[in-house]
Order: C-alpha cells, then sequence, then structure tokens
C-alpha cells in the first residue's frame, strides 16, 4: 500500500490503482508522442531515383511550398550519391540560400527538357542566393562538389525525371 496526504489526513491506495494510474499515463503519453512525431515527419517524405550519365542519384523530393521550403535545412548530413529534388509549379528563375543549412552544397538548375542549365557551389549557413541562369523546373542539391567529382556540367542531361510528381 502507498500513503497519499491530502489535507493532512493519510489516504491509502493499492499498489494495483498506482500502478493503473501510472500505465494509463504512459499510453497517453505514448499516444500524444506518436502525433507529435508524425507531424514532424519531413514534408517531402518521397524519393525518386535518377541518373546524370553513369551516376546514380537517390534523392528526397520537394514538390510543396513547405517541403521546398525546408529543403534540407538542419540537416547533419546526406550520403555520398543522396541529394534533395526540388519540383517547382512552374518554370522561372528561382533563387536559393543556406539560411540554417549546415551542409555545404552543390546546386544544379535544370530546365524543363531535363538539361542543366548551371551549377552552384553553396556554402552552409550563408543568405547568398544562388540564382538560375534560366527558367527551371528542377534544382537539384547534392553534396558540395558533388557535380564537379564527377564531371557533371551545364548541359547534361538528368534522367528519371518523367517519373516525378509534380510541384504544388
Amino acid at each position: 500500500m502507498a500513503t497519499l496526504f491530502h489535507d493532512t489526513k493519510p489516504c491509502f491506495i493499492s499498489a494495483k490503482l498506482v500502478l493503473t494510474i501510472i500505465e494509463s499515463d504512459m499510453r497517453f503519453f505514448s499516444v500524444i508522442s506518436l502525433f507529435y512525431l508524425i507531424g514532424l515527419q519531413p514534408a517531402w517524405g518521397e524519393n525518386i531515383s535518377l541518373k546524370i550519365g553513369k551516376h546514380s542519384i537517390h534523392a528526397e523530393i520537394a514538390n510543396t511550398p513547405q517541403s521546398r521550403e525546408q529543403g534540407l535545412m538542419q540537416r547533419g548530413r546526406l550520403c555520398a550519391n543522396c541529394g534533395m529534388l526540388f519540383i517547382f509549379e512552374k518554370a522561372d528563375r528561382y533563387s536559393f540560400w543556406m539560411k540554417n543549412t549546415p551542409l555545404p552544397l552543390s546546386i544544379a538548375f535544370i530546365a524543363v527538357d531535363g538539361s542543366i542549365l548551371n551549377i552552384e557551389e553553396m556554402q552552409p549557413n550563408t543568405e547568398d542566393t544562388h540564382h538560375a541562369q534560366s527558367d527551371a523546373l528542377y534544382a537539384l542539391e547534392m553534396n558540395s562538389g558533388w557535380f564537379t567529382r564527377n564531371g557533371i556540367k551545364r548541359g547534361k542531361m538528368v534522367q528519371g525525371l518523367r517519373q516525378a510528381p509534380t510541384g504544388y
């Protein structure tokens, strides 16, 4: 028996009742935690396999305003051939910055036809803007230097974009 004091009078509660209360609280905490974690899932969630020449890429998709805004912010690392594909509603001259992004990244702006328009190097945690040189429908962020290391330049074609969802 456990003893609780209320208004200085002892109140006796069985151990079974205490365990029942604790289990109930734990179930409630678990359910609340699950809802919280679901809410913190990355906004992108989908993935796509792309290819540039002989190089395979596993990319997370960012095709909504929320997922594009979040991008790779707060991300501590990115695997060697992984990246993030940003998909927009319409082709335009989009700009990117690296606010709250601790990873140095390279970005390729990609035209509607899948050709790379330009590639930029972006330094971590900066607000310098990096622009598409022409109208881009896509942007692909990879680890810094990835495009250079793999001999990928302006004009190369990105394969697999036809399987990409549309941008919203």
